[in-house]
């Protein structure tokens, strides 16, 4: 149990960059990859833009083969292998080309649903009497495992391939998982990660349910309004996070590029109890997963000096300030720095947990906090807890040392990852 766990890969597919290059860029800078989308308009969408990467079709052809790519029709298998496949290599991990697995590398990647528009269509031919024309990869392609049995594929992991599911906590829970089959013995390196399909088949329900912008259709870029008082329902989006987690003896025996530490973290539920429903948490679940964290990572409340959190932009941010305050005890100034990067992304879904610990780990690359866009009018209820100065605008030189990343999904689940600045 005294193993220690590093990241040694990350990946990505974010609406606002493709690589780590291209995100850590947009990032600092507060680009956004929110877009008028012309379907959802056609369909009478009320919030009528989203947030997707914008995969090149001949990107596609240096990760799938060409049989894969036949009838290939799920967005969120895309992004997925897109952000695992970059991020092994990223860890100077090779492709299994042998017939030999390797045994102590496993995946763990998370999506809440997948392939909606090859399920769509198979449910035509299907009604039409088609079913013969259905073809084998229409059950890959639908199978929540999709993922991960891509993946497992195309890197030839032989220890656990799995996918997990937990709504917006998905990725951060997965995260998690890795690590404490890392610290187990059970594997050497575990691929985690998360993805999430695009398109009105996704994004659908949640405008039925009336919690996405409508006013911004043609603003898409400051539609999405973390901590902000004009704050009116977060933005839908998809995409894909991927890291290598490793034990430091396996990566100090490869000479791997060590990004950050894994300290520890806690999943917990509020049991739709004490306030807590389907759509809303229980603030005292949150408040425990919080402190429950930093207690099995073996540090003080005090030591965090970032936190990236879930904060999608609606009324709930508030309430969300108020938890961390309450489970670290600490307000003003004393706050530690927080951002959230659904300003420029929106919310990824259970893509989200992933791209924001992708984020996460690179202010401890780049030196810097990444900047809050669309909250220059602070919501006055968050002010009463935190000081302007720790809601950074802009992003800025930093070095962090301790960084805390929160995830709070539908169904009142929760989870919480403290990641480490790396000292030998």
């Amino acid at each position: 149990m005294n193993r220690r766990v590093v990241i040694t890969g990350l990946g990505v597919c974010a609406p606002n960059g493709i690589g780590l290059s291209a995100f850590g860029t947009a990032l600092d800078n507060g680009t956004s990859g929110i877009r008028f989308q012309p379907k959802l308009a056609e369909l009478n969408f009320a919030c009528q833009i989203a947030g997707e990467p914008l995969v090149p079709s001949n990107l596609v052809n240096n990760y799938f083969t060409p049989l894969q790519l036949r009838g290939l029709n799920a967005s969120g298998v895309v992004y997925g292998v897109i952000a695992g496949v970059d991020a092994w290599k990223d860890a100077n991990l090779s492709l299994a080309f042998n017939e030999t697995p390797d045994w102590n590398s496993g995946i763990i990647f998370g999506t809440g649903l997948l392939g909606v528009d090859k399920f769509r269509a198979a449910i035509h031919l299907i009604d039409n009497g088609d079913v013969r024309r259905l073809g084998s990869d229409s059950v890959l392609q639908t199978m929540a495992s999709g993922i991960s049995a891509y993946l497992g594929g195309i890197l030839g992991c032989g220890n656990q391939v799995t996918t997990n599911s937990s709504a917006c906590t998905t990725g951060t829970e997965g995260v998690l998982m890795g690590y404490e089959r890392i610290i187990t013995g059970k594997a050497k390196r575990v691929l985690v990660g998360s993805c999430s399909d695009s398109g009105p088949y996704v994004w659908g329900g949640f405008d039925s349910m009336r919690i996405l912008p409508r006013k911004y259709n043609e603003s898409p870029a400051k539609a999405s309004r973390p901590m902000s008082a004009s704050a009116s329902g977060f933005v839908p989006s998809s995409g894909a996070g991927a890291l290598v987690l490793e034990s430091l003896e396996s990566a100090q025996n490869r000479g791997a590029k060590i990004y950050a530490e894994i300290l520890g973290g806690a999943v917990n539920s509020g049991g739709q109890r004490g306030g807590g429903s389907m759509t809303a948490p229980n603030n005292n679940a949150v408040q425990r997963c919080i402190t429950s964290a930093i207690h099995n990572s073996g540090i003080s409340k005090f030591d965090i000096d970032i936190i990236n959190g879930h904060l999608t932009a609606t009324s709930k941010d508030a309430v969300e300030i108020e938890n961390w305050s309450t489970a670290l005890d600490r307000k003003g100034v004393d706050f530690p720095y927080i951002n959230s990067i659904k300003g420029t992304v929106g919310h990824c879904l259970a893509a989200a947990g992933s791209i924001e610990c992708v984020a996460s780990v690179l202010q401890f690359e780049k030196q810097s906090v990444f900047g809050n866009v669309n909250c220059e009018d602070l919501n006055p209820e968050i002010l009463k807890i935190v000081d302007a100065s720790r809601i950074p605008q802009k992003s800025f030189y930093y070095q962090p040392k301790i960084l805390a990343k929160a995830s709070f999904g539908f169904g009142d689940v929760n989870a919480c990852v403290i990641f480490k600045a790396f000292n030998e």
